[in-house]
């Protein structure tokens, strides 16, 4: 197989085999960084203390949080048919999603780096009878070493966004040595099948967003009740998963909308808790009071600002608050998923970069479900119309509702899509059980 590969992938792979003996100074800096669990940085080079389950095991792999979250309702109906399930994932954050909102018979760990020997030892101790790759993460040598093994390979809720596909054009044999390697592509939307098929996938299936069809995101109800005791009566504005250069947008607006809505209560949930203290800084600096969540501080009645620099926990702010500012949109992010916001009945404004969930937000601009923004003012326009007038803000939730039921069902169609290799594991537990 290597003779066949294209030039860049040969020299990917003796480049990552130079590589490894600088591992110890990457992780060493990534530890720093706190982007690595020390208790668990073997799994980094392929070694787990966990054992193999008995039985066929399907290997799900998502990049971080969004893609973990996404193979949620999926992960649930391969439960239901008794088949265990290996999840690997890249960041710390997404591990600690994984400890919080899975069930504990799933096998979480870190993917390897992607380095020949460590993707073996990661290959050969688990033994996948399936994997299941989310999105776009894709690793070179962990897919051409899992392909030399004649593992089934499917590309699940596939994305191809419109910045990744120009420049995978420029390097379409590289790309295209890489997706030919999958029995199948499911791809989000017709435009994606049509960027994966242009880039060499052979077997393109549009299935769907599976992020339209996640549960609503949990919330502990005690601390939902205590967060609604102390700001009862108050108008609430949530920013979910802000980015840098958001925060400072969003402060402007809270200023001016607290001259018509004085006891005006904004809620800030960076996308990276980590840069917590740093925004309470800036608005400090900024005249305005604020209280952090991760500081176990709850908002008191001169709180302007409630940073909720936390990990989980955007299932409690969305029940909060009847207005959602989806982050990742007024700088040139791509925006976040507005989903679970919806089903938790918040109405939805977003900035003018969406490129991220462009079919799923064109549908809600377009039916009223949501409210785009471009500018600072026309985001003080739209969320002061919202907080003065709740009927408005009912008919753009039943707008909004109405969108995702039309657009769901990726979850069935990406269930009978991987009907055949389901039907070949409950063969193989069949006569292991026999």
């Amino acid at each position: 197989m290597a003779n066949t590969l294209p030039m860049t992938l040969r020299f990917y792979q003796r480049l990552s085999v130079v590589m490894v003996p600088l591992a110890p100074a990457l992780i060493k800096r990534r530890l720093k960084q706190g982007k690595e669990d020390p208790a668990r940085i073997g799994e980094r080079r392929g070694m787990s203390r966990d054992v193999r389950p008995h039985g066929p095991l399907v290997w799900i792999h998502g990049a971080s949080v969004g893609e973990v979250l996404a193979a949620a309702g999926l992960i649930e109906k391969l439960r239901a048919l008794n088949i265990r399930i290996l999840l690997t994932s890249g960041t710390v954050t997404s591990a600690a999603i994984v400890a919080k909102r899975f069930p504990a018979d799933i096998i979480h760990q870190y993917v390897p780096y992607d380095s020949p020997r460590y993707v073996a030892r990661f290959l050969d101790h688990w033994r996948p009878s399936l994997a299941l790759f989310i999105e776009s993460d894709l690793w070179p040598n962990l897919i051409l070493s899992s392909a030399a093994r004649r593992l089934p390979m499917v590309l699940i809720n596939g994305r191809m966004s419109h910045r990744s596909f120009p420049r995978w054009r420029r390097v379409t044999a590289t790309i295209s040595a890489l997706l030919g390697r999958f029995d199948v592509c499911l791809a989000q939307s017709d435009v994606d099948a049509e960027r994966f098929s242009a880039l060499g996938s052979r077997n393109v299936v549009t299935t769907g967003n599976l992020k339209l069809d996640v549960p609503a995101p949990p919330a502990d109800a005690a601390k939902l009740e205590r967060l609604m005791s102390v700001t009862r009566g108050r108008p609430i504005i949530v920013a979910a998963s802000t980015h840098p250069g958001e925060e400072e947008l969003l402060l402007a607006a809270h200023r001016a909308l607290a001259g018509f809505f004085p006891s005006l209560l904004s809620v800030i949930v960076p996308r990276h808790a980590h840069r917590g203290e740093a925004i309470a800084r800036t608005i400090s600096a900024s005249g305005l009071q604020v209280r952090l969540r991760s500081r176990e501080e709850l908002p008191t009645a001169a709180t302007d600002i409630y940073l909720a620099d936390t990990m989980g926990e955007l299932g409690l702010f969305y029940r909060l608050a009847p207005i959602v500012f989806m982050g990742g949109s007024l700088v040139e992010h791509g925006g976040q998923n507005p989903i679970e916001a919806i089903k938790l009945g918040a109405s939805i404004v977003h900035g003018p970069h969406v490129f991220n969930f462009t079919d799923v937000y064109e549908a809600l601009d377009d039916a009223g479900g949501a409210r785009r923004a471009d500018t600072q003012e026309a985001l003080v326009k739209q969320l002061g119309q919202l907080l003065a007038d709740p009927v408005a803000r009912e008919s753009s939730v039943a707008a909004s509702e109405r969108v995702v039921e039309q657009l769901g069902g990726a979850l069935d169609r990406t269930l009978a899509a991987l009907e055949p290799y389901l039907l070949q594991l409950r063969l193989e537990m069949g006569a292991a059980n026999a």
